[in-house]
């Protein structure tokens, strides 16, 4: 049974995925952090490994989209919604969410946001299932905390705002950069 390299398949499914979902299996393939919590996470391919890879290919099937995913492509995201809303508020033309942003505290503790913008302290979390169990509840009411003690906007959004669509998430988005001094 024949088995393809992690590049083939990103290239493969260019031919059958919206850009949207393309980039979210980007971000996974090139998904990397480390955090003082969790283990660390390396990437199937680094993210530029895989920019070379699809700027050295030609003629196959679906490399196109794969050439307009590349540069929508970023490490550290850990969800395909995070992917999702980033890509909305990067359409929205709002400042940009660099994903799996530390934000540091006053008790030199750093806190880690799925989303966020330094520039106008305003952060986003994407709470999915897992974040329904008591020790998460636990652990992102502390986080949370420390976000509103650092001064960081936050939003807080689920799988009904995804719902609710793009505009319903960029006026959320706006909303807590606009309270932090966005002139936009």
């Amino acid at each position: 049974m024949p088995v393809t390299s992690v590049f083939r398949t990103f290239v493969d499914l260019g031919t059958l995925l919206h850009l949207d979902d393309l980039v979210a299996a980007g971000d996974s393939i090139v998904s990397e952090h480390h955090r003082h919590f969790g283990e660390p996470r390396h990437p199937m391919i680094p993210v530029a490994g895989l920019r070379k890879l699809v700027e050295h290919t030609s003629k196959i099937h679906g490399i196109r989209a794969a050439r307009l995913a590349i540069d929508l492509i970023e490490p550290g995201v850990d969800s395909p919604p995070e992917t999702q809303i980033r890509l909305m508020l990067g359409r929205a033309g709002l400042p940009v969410f660099v994903p799996n942003c530390r934000i540091d505290t006053e008790i030199g503790l750093p806190v880690w946001a799925d989303l966020g913008c330094h520039e106008f302290k305003t952060c986003i979390e994407y709470d999915g299932g897992h974040h329904l169990t008591p020790e998460q509840q636990q652990y992102d009411a502390r986080r949370d905390q420390r976000t509103r003690e650092a001064d960081w906007a936050q939003v807080k959004l689920n799988k009904l705002d995804i719902r609710k669509g793009e505009q319903w998430i960029t006026s959320l988005a706006r909303g807590a950069l606009r309270s932090q001094g966005w002139p936009g």
